[in-house]
């Protein structure tokens, strides 16, 4: 084991972090992205972080990025031209979708019923039949296919989705389709239904499908002209890319099946906060990873994040694994206005971004953003990234004094309104995940990372009630972090579809030790060595008749000992803690799901020096901040010299290369062992 670079690109920053996994010494970097061209901030960043760890790209034996490049294709409207051939009489499928409207109880009157992906006009439908067995109905008729994918031709479509009727059960026509798509439209990706989703509920199926077809070419082009460029610089290390549900999947496997990454992003912060509580000794942790253009909130419970079987990215919800995460438009960024109408302050979600930024920056930014108001609070010292970036103060305050003239208020009050306005929409977020979950968030330790993540978990912290807060080491580059330090995963999921009271628990064992043959032989496809794969299972359970199911994790050695009895019993719990109540109708067993996952990389924390409990030797210069509606006196601490055991008392500030910790009048923060600043009241 060599190096392991882990990339994640942001919308105003690129962060890198490298890991020499025979020493544990790590290095880090932040860069501005490019967002014309991702990959040219990370080979930016690629460069400076080998030449200050003094190693070439050459050494790097392992490349695991998270990316946004699917998520912003998809919400951009940037996805390729999708044919779909669905199967006669079911031409409509993407356009009747489900009856559920977004919003409140005029929403069906007002609500602008989004595009799908595959027009009408790109839909054909063919001849033939399976039915919900597998067994064929009516056999396909190819002259009749080769004519409808003529017609795909003509209409020049970029990518091409077979989606068939109880395809689930047997995907031998879709294959036949596949193969003709391949030979009469070369050079266009085809996605096969019961490929990428071999569950039942055709309009789902059709959709991820669908969606994973849209943005293929995208995610082609931008892996293929990565690794070219990477290879340019003498990398030839191993490219992984970050699944949505925290995971690694090859480069390859990612250009396959791209539905697989649309939260690729977030899910970065999530594995690094979880690397984060391992070592600090945390097992309940409410994420907030603040980033300039967002804020994404996620729960993790006994050191297990929470995983959801879909991924929503705007108005599009396809069925896909994914960590759930939360997404709002509170960011660094976040522009800040007073509308003419209702003369009441907003933030975001419109964003400055990495171009122009914020007026801090000094890159032409001209609208007041949260970074000023907390550089003008006095929350931000003025020298950012170990020094090498500069903060424009005064262009700062007069952005703010915008806001304040237009309110009619002093400008501290407009700052601090700011402020005010965007925690409490991180608030409302991480109640999402926490409280409309069913889970109390005084039992959870609030995790702040990200650029600005530190700067606002300790106000965030008292309005959810969650303590300590934690400033993580090298809190900027945690989603980085994650990438590096995640491991290898794969699923396979099958439609099963039986009351429990017909099931038998070795009928259920047998189908999931066949799923989980298939997922290890991909992973050692991906070069991951047989005795270090293992495997995990899933069963899907609902009351017959519901229209959802409630995801469990269950063994075979379980179920060997207890019985189907024991997962109903589970699915009991679990449905009482989601909604509060329970039916006497019977159980059914809807889906089952084989995870194979690679060795999980034990990776320790340095730990600090002891220290004697007083941060003196940190305490860089004193300061002033305004706080609680006054001018207070603060200390900046340097973190690179704090120790472990040291007491920071509110209010003061913390700074780093990477990110600015903020601790509150009336709270005190401690060093733990590892280096985490933990933050409580005092």
């Amino acid at each position: 084991m060599g190096y392991r670079l882990g990339v994640d690109v942001g919308g105003t920053f690129t962060d890198l972090l490298l890991f020499d996994t025979q020493t544990g010494a790590f290095w880090r970097h932040k860069t501005p992205s490019t967002p014309h061209d991702s990959s040219e901030g990370i080979l930016n960043g690629v460069q400076a972080i080998c030449a200050a760890a003094g190693i070439g790209p050459s050494s790097i034996d392992y490349f695991l990025h998270g990316t946004t490049v699917a998520t912003n294709a998809v919400l951009e409207g940037k996805g390729a031209r999708v044919g779909l051939v669905t199967t006669e009489g079911y031409r409509h499928i993407m356009q009747i979708a489900r009856s559920f409207v977004p919003g409140g109880l005029a929403a069906w009157i007002i609500w602008p019923k989004p595009t799908p992906l595959a027009r009408l006009e790109d839909t054909v439908t063919v001849k033939g039949r399976m039915d919900a067995a597998g067994q064929e109905v009516r056999p396909l008729d190819e002259g009749d296919i080769r004519h409808q994918l003529g017609l795909l031709k003509a209409k020049g479509v970029e990518a091409v989705t077979v989606s068939l009727i109880n395809a689930y059960a047997n995907g031998a026509h879709e294959a036949r389709i596949g193969e003709l798509a391949r030979e009469i439209l070369p050079g266009i990706p085809v996605s096969l239904s019961h490929q990428v989703l071999p569950e039942m509920q055709e309009y789902e199926r059709t959709l991820t499908t669908v969606a994973n077809a849209a943005v293929r070419p995208v995610v082609s082009n931008y892996v293929s002209n990565l690794r070219r460029r990477l290879a340019d610089t003498g990398m030839a290390g191993k490219l992984s890319l970050l699944r949505s549900d925290g995971g690694l999947m090859s480069a390859e496997k990612a250009e396959e099946h791209p539905v697989n990454i649309l939260m690729s992003g977030p899910a970065g912060g999530v594995t690094g906060a979880l690397w984060v509580a391992k070592n600090a000794g945390l097992k309940n942790i409410l994420t907030l990873d603040v980033g300039g253009t967002s804020t994404d909130v996620a729960l993790i419970e006994n050191l297990e994040p929470r995983r959801q079987r879909e991924t929503e990215v705007g108005h599009l919800k396809v069925r896909a694994s994914a960590l759930d995460v939360k997404t709002v438009g509170a960011g660094g960024g976040s522009i800040a206005y007073v509308p003419e109408l209702t003369r009441a302050l907003r933030v975001g979600p419109q964003s400055a971004g990495a171009v122009p930024g914020p007026v801090a920056y000094g890159k032409g930014g001209e609208l007041p953003t949260v970074t000023d108001a907390n550089v003008v609070l006095g929350y931000l010292p003025e020298n950012l990234l170990g020094g090498s970036f500069q903060l424009d103060r005064e262009g700062a305050k007069r952005a703010v004094q915008t806001i304040a003239d237009a309110l009619g208020i002093d400008l501290m009050a407009a700052a601090r309104g700011i402020i005010d306005i965007v925690n409490e929409n991180m608030f409302g977020a991480l109640r999402m995940i926490s409280v409309q979950q069913g889970y109390d968030p005084r039992h959870f330790a609030l995790m702040g990372f990200g650029g600005a993540g530190p700067l606002h978990v300790n106000a965030v912290a008292r309005l959810m009630g969650s303590w300590p807060a934690v400033s993580p080491v090298s809190p900027g580059v945690l989603c980085a972090l994650g990438d590096a330090t995640t491991r290898m995963r794969t699923e396979t999921a099958r439609s099963f579809s039986k009351l429990a009271s017909a099931t038998e628990a070795a009928e259920l064992i047998a189908v999931l030790d066949e799923m989980a043959a298939q997922t290890r032989t991909e992973l050692l496809a991906d070069g991951v060595p047989a005795d270090e794969i293992s495997c995990a299972f899933e069963i899907d359970v609902r009351y017959a008749g519901q229209a959802f199911e409630v995801p469990l994790t269950i063994t075979p050695e379980a179920l060997k000992a207890e019985g189907v009895a024991a997962i109903l019993h589970r699915f009991d719990e679990e449905h009482h803690r989601l909604f509060t109540f329970n039916m006497d109708t019977p159980h059914e067993i809807v889906n089952l799901r084989a995870v194979a996952l690679g060795r999980a990389l034990d990776l320790p924390a340095a730990e600090l020096p002891k220290g004697d409990g007083n941060p003196a030797a940190a305490r860089m210069r004193d300061h002033t901040l305004w706080m609680d509606g006054r001018e207070q006196a603060a200390v900046i601490y340097d973190r690179a010299k704090l120790r472990q055991g040291d007491v920071i008392p509110g209010p003061a500030i913390v700074v780093e290369m990477d990110s600015t910790t903020l601790i509150e009048s009336g709270c005190v923060a401690t060093v733990d062992r590892v280096g985490n600043i933990l933050i409580n009241l005092a």
